[in-house]
């Protein structure tokens, strides 16, 4: 992969050929004595290995030897490579609604999250599994346009400092929408059964390390 695929506003991904906005896919480079390093903030020297955020893409990278072939040497990929991704998306996606929350652009409770909903200051609305369909839909009452992203609730927990959180909402603008593209990331390569449990247990625990 040349230099090349570095500049301008796309980027390709090595597996599927095709092209993509940088901060919706990821980044890897390779270190001085040869090992994948995940670069999720896309910042990291040297040249990038640009990949899909998906979970297909990744294990078809990984099988068929591509970072290796893209780097044109030997690259050793680690074996906690899964994790790895899953525990610095998971940290960045609590990083947004921490710094939200800290700059008062963001709020969780029922109560609130309904009050910001009707005065039209939310930008995203961020449920847990556990959330009830009806008290959902009370809460998007006048609303339904609105983006709306469940998540494991150990993030509301530790974005918000909160033993129990249900609801939260995001005001609009760079933070909401980092959040989303984090949390698209983060799904895109959860398997199945991760996304049915709420993506990576285990990855939450360490994000909140």
């Amino acid at each position: 992969m040349g230099d090349a695929d570095e500049r301008g506003p796309l980027r390709r991904c090595i597996v599927t050929r095709t092209q993509g906005a940088p901060e919706t896919m990821l980044r890897f480079v390779i270190s001085p004595d040869g090992v994948l390093v995940p670069d999720l903030a896309a910042r990291l020297p040297g040249r990038g290995i640009w990949l899909s955020a998906r979970r297909d893409v990744l294990d078809t990278a990984r099988t068929r030897h591509l970072f290796a072939r893209a780097a044109r040497k030997v690259v050793r990929v680690p074996d906690d490579l899964d994790m790895m991704l899953h525990v610095g998306l998971e940290r960045r996606a609590i990083e947004c609604l921490t710094l939200a929350r800290r700059a008062g652009l963001a709020v969780c409770g029922f109560t609130k999250c309904r009050e910001w909903i009707a005065a039209r200051r939310v930008g995203r609305v961020i449920h847990t599994q556990g959330a009830s369909t009806d008290e959902l839909a009370r809460l998007m009452s006048g609303a339904r346009e609105l983006p709306v992203t469940e998540v494991p609730s150990a993030m509301l927990t530790k974005a918000f400092g909160r033993d129990h959180a249900v609801y939260a909402v995001i005001a609009p603008g760079v933070l909401a929408r980092r959040f989303g593209i984090e949390q698209e990331r983060l799904k895109g390569l959860a398997d199945e059964q991760a996304r049915d449990a709420g993506y990576s247990r285990v990855g939450l625990e360490q994000a909140g390390k």
